[in-house]
């Protein structure tokens, strides 16, 4: 309602401007035989068949005289081709039987000064009413098709629109069209800026064109045509590397040297063809050379263009043509028209802008312009008058003699569905065209527009090219427009520029790989089963190594393990029953079993450095070892204590002894290692246990399954390790000067010799060497610790029990200690 209102508050302010213009035409009353056909119903038609090239002054109120401006061949075609419709309609004996259509046809040349002839289709008998109550003194005019450009229907429409008046255009393809909350009765027979868009962008894609000079006219058509195309090509690797509007001003000589600084090789000329026109003959004229233009369809079919001499030299040209469909009877009709004296009185044929000079054009010349848009003309014409056929709902006898209302019309026409030179006429919610395809051609070395492929919208988009059809100005090569070459394989794009086409080339490095279908500007980390090289565009499998129970290493150790088992029971055995014999007692008693049967335990942690980790054989691997090894080292720093007090300590601290001899300090010793050893183990392994770890970091092509333990968490366990056997070195270097072949403190600092030798030559080869041997030389680290004690303290004493058992007597060990206190007494 509101829109209305100000319309009619327009047509007021147009009046005026209306019937001075009617009065103004006195240079003939010749009817306009071309421009106006009486009829029962009357369809209104809008050609530029003249057109307004530049910035015209503007000085006066007044209206601009169409046949005093450049003129238009292709759409004199268009004009002559609505004639030849409504005439065709008009003999048809089906469609609207017994009605005669007419037409009342005006050259709209100018977007804002052609306004006579709009007025003059919407009044009635010369006045305008816009005060007037809804369909009442309505116009005889049911539709109008036209006019040709976006910013002429932008300008004409409201007009129609405040009694929707149905405009079924042939030529306006801009977007803003399809909003009907604006547009209520515009329709169109032409594709949209958005499908010539996306088949523009599919022509890119395809050829892989990623740096590209968009140029388009200054007016509605081609700022929509630039809106979309960016939005259209946001997310993908497409570049608008420049931009340039083709006003009537514009400096041809400086526009293609931008294009030519920035290496551009494709450009997108999105413009009217009088444009297209100038900027193909300045391209020439300047020299332009080894450039692929690409048209839209406005000019794609041009005539005259592909036949210069010097068209070769700008390079190639592709186009987005409309199908030419051929219409039947249309030569006949202009060969026809141009024998009689339709023009007339000298050519002049005067009602507004109704005149036009035709003597100058042939009948042959007509039919040989740019056919772009004809059938669009065709099928509105039709559309119309099948809307109109269903609103006076007629059949064969005739039609019935109801009142019509373009509203009526625009209802009928909303719904159309008819079939036409094989092409089905449909308009979708927003009044576009529901068929139809888009041709791809190029300009032959003939001089033709040669076709290489389609895009078809309807009823499911197909993009078909045949690329080999293409003569390239490179011959046989594809050209190609990038602003930086493709990177090598294995290369990630850095953008440093603005446009994202614009980038340099890093290689990935290695563990990382580029996809660059999926993203080309970033590594891709490998997984942790995977690895690659430098410059890699895809990651390959680790290897999974472990030591398994058939390596020939891990069979060795083993059966060593077994064997120090073996020989633990043994010397057990050799205890027993030799455990009240002076070398048993003198070993610990009681207590060489204990360290028998720890020792025996801790080789369990061996068995479980082989085969494949699993959460519990991690534990496994580590917790007899600290645990039970923690029991050895103290029963030796006991025994070690125990020696040193006996020769020493005694008789200088005699309560100490008597302390140590009553409450049974050795045990109580023993027990305190153990239970804090377990205490901080239990503690360690609930905060991070031992669990399966994939070593990735030694060797990039392969995982080695390892088993992790938290340094930090299980600091205070070998902390206590260490405070162990430090006590116990100390405690049995003391004892050096004992008696000689009493050499109980010279065994245990020999055997903690061995200890410490074997585990800083495994630490060293473990900051050495990465592999998966390392496990097996941790498992062998163990099983020597284990026989440093077994060989270096308890094996002495069995071979005196076997083979010296003369030394095995109290009396024996009472002389020894005998003569080393006589030896300390001196």
């Amino acid at each position: 309602m509101c829109v209305a209102a100000k319309m009619k508050h327009l047509l007021l302010a147009a009046v005026f401007l209306f019937e001075t213009f009617l009065h103004a035409s006195t240079r003939s009353t010749a009817p306009s035989s071309e421009f106006r056909l009486d009829g029962n119903f009357l369809i209104g038609g809008l050609f530029d068949i003249h057109f307004a090239w530049g910035p015209g002054r503007h000085l006066r109120p007044e209206a601009l005289d169409c046949s005093t401006q450049c003129f238009s061949i292709s759409s004199y075609r268009r004009f002559q081709l609505m004639r030849f419709t409504v005439e065709e309609i008009n003999n048809s004996t089906s469609l609207l039987p017994n009605v005669t259509l007419g037409y009342e046809m005006f050259d709209h040349c100018s977007d804002t000064l052609s306004f006579p002839g709009i007025l003059k289709l919407i009044s009635v008998n010369g006045q305008i009413q816009p005060w007037a109550e809804p369909n009442t003194k309505l116009s005889k005019v049911i539709a109008v098709v036209g006019p040709f450009t976006s910013t002429q229907s932008l300008t004409a429409a409201p007009l129609f629109m405040v009694d929707l008046i149905p405009m079924v255009n042939y030529g306006s393809s801009t977007s803003i069209f399809s909003k009907k909350a604006k547009f209520p009765s515009f329709l169109r027979t032409v594709h949209t800026n958005s499908d010539i868009i996306e088949v523009i962008v599919t022509i890119l894609k395809h050829f892989q064109w990623r740096w590209v000079a968009f140029l388009y006219t200054a007016d509605d058509y081609g700022s929509d045509g630039l809106d979309l195309f960016v939005k259209r090509i946001r997310d993908t690797d497409i570049c608008i590397a420049y931009t340039k509007d083709l006003n009537a001003d514009i400096n041809f000589s400086r526009l293609f040297t931008h294009i030519e600084l920035l290496r551009i090789r494709v450009i997108i000329v999105f413009t009217a063809e009088v444009a297209a026109k100038v900027l193909i003959k300045s391209a020439i004229h300047f020299n332009v050379t080894d450039k692929v233009w690409i048209a839209n369809d406005a000019w794609s079919l041009n005539k005259q263009l592909p036949k210069m001499e010097e068209i070769r030299n700008i390079g190639t040209v592709l186009g987005v043509a409309q199908p030419i469909v051929t219409v039947p009877g249309f030569g006949d009709f202009i060969h026809s028209a141009k024998g009689q004296s339709e023009c007339g009185y000298a050519g002049q044929q005067l009602c507004g802008n109704q005149v036009f000079n035709c003597s100058d054009w042939s009948a042959q010349t007509i039919l040989e312009a740019d056919p772009s848009f004809s059938f669009p003309v065709y099928s509105a014409v039709y559309a119309i008058a099948h809307a109109l056929h269903k609103t006076l709902q007629c059949e064969e006898e005739g039609c019935s003699n109801i009142t019509v209302y373009p509203n009526m019309v625009l209802a009928a026409l909303q719904k159309s569905n008819f079939t036409l030179l094989n092409h089905t006429i449909q308009f979708d919610e927003n009044g576009d065209l529901k068929f139809g395809l888009y041709f791809l051609v190029f300009w032959n070395r003939t001089g033709d527009a040669q076709k290489f492929g389609f895009y078809q919208f309807y009823p499911t988009a197909n993009f078909y090219i045949n690329s080999t059809e293409i003569i390239w100005y490179t011959n046989k090569e594809v050209p190609t427009s990038l602003c930086t070459p493709e990177c090598p394989d294995g290369y990630a794009r850095k953008q440093t520029y603005i446009h994202r086409c614009c980038f340099t080339c890093e290689i990935c490095p290695n563990e990382t790989y580029i996809n660059v279908t999926e993203d080309p500007y970033n590594c891709i980390s490998c997984k942790e089963t995977e690895w690659s090289d430098e410059g890699s565009t895809s990651c390959n499998l680790r290897l999974v190594e472990y030591i398994q129970f058939t390596d020939m290493g891990a069979v060795l150790i083993l059966v060593g393990a077994g064997t120090f088992v073996g020989l633990s029971g043994a010397i057990s055995v050799l205890f027993a029953f030799n455990y009240n014999t002076p070398v048993v007692r003198s070993a610990g008693g009681p207590m060489c079993f204990l360290i028998l049967g720890c020792l025996t335990l801790c080789s369990i942690s061996v068995f479980f450095y082989f085969g494949k980790p699993t959460s519990a054989s991690c534990i496994l691997r580590y917790l007899p070892f600290l645990l039970f090894f923690t029991v050895c080292l103290a029963c030796f720093v006991v025994r070690s204590f125990q020696i040193v007090c006996i020769f020493k300590i005694a008789a200088k601290f005699p309560k100490l002894q008597r302390w140590w001899t009553k409450y049974h300090g050795q045990w109580l010793l023993v027990t305190g290692a153990f239970t804090a050893q377990a205490l901080l183990l239990i503690v360690s392994f609930s905060y991070d246990s031992p669990s399966p770890y994939n070593e990735t970091s030694w060797n990039h092509d392969r995982i080695v399954l390892f088993c992790s333990l938290n340094l930090e968490a299980t600091s205070f366990s070998f902390v206590l390790l260490g405070l162990l056997s430090c006590l116990c070195f100390i405690f049995s270097y003391m004892g050096k000067d004992l008696p000689k072949n009493y050499n109980e403190a010279k065994a245990i600092t020999f055997c903690l010799l061995l200890l410490i030798l074997t585990w800083i030559l495994f630490v060293t080869i473990y900051m050495l060497y990465h592999g998966k041997f390392i496990q097996s030389l941790n498992a062998l680290a163990v099983l020597c610790s284990l026989y440093s004690f077994l060989l270096w303290y308890f094996l002495p004493k069995c071979y005196i029990i076997i083979f010296q058992s003369h030394k095995n007597t109290p009396q024996y060990f009472q002389c020894l200690i005998q003569n080393y206190t006589k030896t300390i007494s001196k």
